[in-house]
């Protein structure tokens, strides 16, 4: 799993922490309008509620987009930090200045986003509030609004530059919260990086293993996988799924393992009762693959046990159409593919014209028509695979 699609995962998940901040806000604003906001402001209360009710409503919307409308969308952390810098500015400006405290609390939720990108411009934006809210408060308002300093000097001072210094210390605090987090998050995607190598060459071996017993000394697991990568982006996956996808199939046809090699490797048509044991080998890869951990061997699971089903139902398991997994289906068109082009000790491969051909005449009976039309449109990509990754050995 690379850098980025961690953040953008990260920030997924700080939309709904987010969301909950400003509802928690929303019940502190209530609560203070309830309880102190007639006898502590001397203002119209009127205008005090539409104030109120409008910084409300603001902080109600990002729940509405994740929580309701279930968005995951990236710009939402953008309004987010707008949103909450609008109310502290309404707050501030037309209630009183003490609520412009509150702009520390954007840039602690664009802390929780690791971006400092968005920490700089939130501090930009804070500082600017600060101060707008300082000039509309004393040359517009004055002392109708309570004006707290006796000078323009005065209120630069103490109403705008601590609060400034305010703002930068905790952007310094943000800042270096955030250089940590990304070094923790760098020594997690190395680690990352490292088991999932690890995982691969062990699937890798387990998978030659398989392979050989059936005299294949060819690179037909890593043409497959390669298959199944061009496969899987033309079906819109994301990165990291499609990286465990083309993992997971070169683990196919693990439960091989079980089978006698009198069967595998039998030059002849297979009797009844062989072709009996050979279909067995999908359940024992399910088997094989059922306990082991983590994704890739979920998904391994998945193909193995289903691989040989067909679109019209007559395969092993007698599966068909959608009640086998769309992952299978496209394993399906892969490992036949490989296994028409590919000579073996028993048979002289096919030519490419004929292999594509035989695939667009099985859509809808052998395989997924939708999946055909993948194969069709990507049929280039499967042409360089196979060009690029010929078999070294045949016994």
């Amino acid at each position: 799993m690379d850098r980025e699609l961690l953040i953008r995962k990260n920030n997924l998940e700080v939309n709904k922490v987010a969301a909950k901040c400003l509802r928690i806000t929303i019940l502190f604003l209530i609560s203070l309008g309830m309880f102190t906001i007639t006898d502590y402001y001397d203002y119209d209360t009127l205008s005090v509620v539409i104030i109120f009710m409008g910084s409300i409503i603001l902080l109600l919307i990002p729940s509405v987009l994740v929580n309701i409308m279930h968005l995951e969308k990236q710009w939402i952390k953008y309004y987010v930090i707008m949103c909450i810098i609008s109310v502290v500015f309404l707050l501030a400006t037309f209630i009183s200045y003490d609520f412009i405290v509150l702009v520390i609390l954007p840039l602690l939720i664009a802390t929780l986003y690791c971006d400092r990108k968005l920490i700089v411009a939130t501090t930009v934006i804070d500082c600017l509030c600060v101060f707008l809210t300082m000039i509309l408060r004393y040359f517009v308002f004055g002392d109708y609004m309570g004006g707290d300093y006796s000078s323009f000097s005065e209120a630069l001072i103490y109403g705008v530059f601590l609060r400034i210094v305010l703002v930068l210390v905790t952007t310094l605090f943000a800042y270096y919260i955030v250089d940590r987090n990304m070094v923790m998050l760098n020594k997690t995607i190395e680690a990352n990086h490292d088991l999932i190598h690890s995982q691969e060459e062990l699937i890798y071996a387990f998978a030659e293993i398989s392979e050989s017993k059936s005299k294949v000394t060819g690179e037909h697991i890593r043409r497959v996988a390669e298959y199944m990568r061009v496969l899987g982006e033309a079906s819109g996956f994301t990165t990291d799924y499609v990286d465990k996808l083309s993992v997971a199939a070169m683990m196919h046809d693990i439960g091989k393992l079980m089978i006698p090699e009198e069967i595998l490797d039998k030059p002849d048509k297979l009797t009844d009762e062989e072709y009996a044991i050979m279909k067995n080998h999908v359940l024992y890869g399910e088997a094989l693959l059922a306990k082991c951990p983590g994704d890739i061997m979920k998904i391994a699971k998945t193909i193995a046990l289903q691989h040989h089903e067909r679109w019209d139902g007559s395969g092993y398991l007698g599966m068909k159409g959608e009640e086998i997994s769309y992952i299978s289906r496209l394993m399906a068109v892969c490992d036949v593919f490989d296994a028409l082009t590919s000579q073996r000790y028993y048979k002289e491969g096919w030519s490419l014209e004929d292999t594509y051909n035989e695939i667009v005449r099985q859509s809808g009976t052998q395989f997924d028509p939708d999946v055909v039309k993948l194969f069709v449109d990507n049929f280039d990509k499967f042409k360089q695979i196979l060009k690029a990754m010929p078999d070294h050995e045949i016994y």
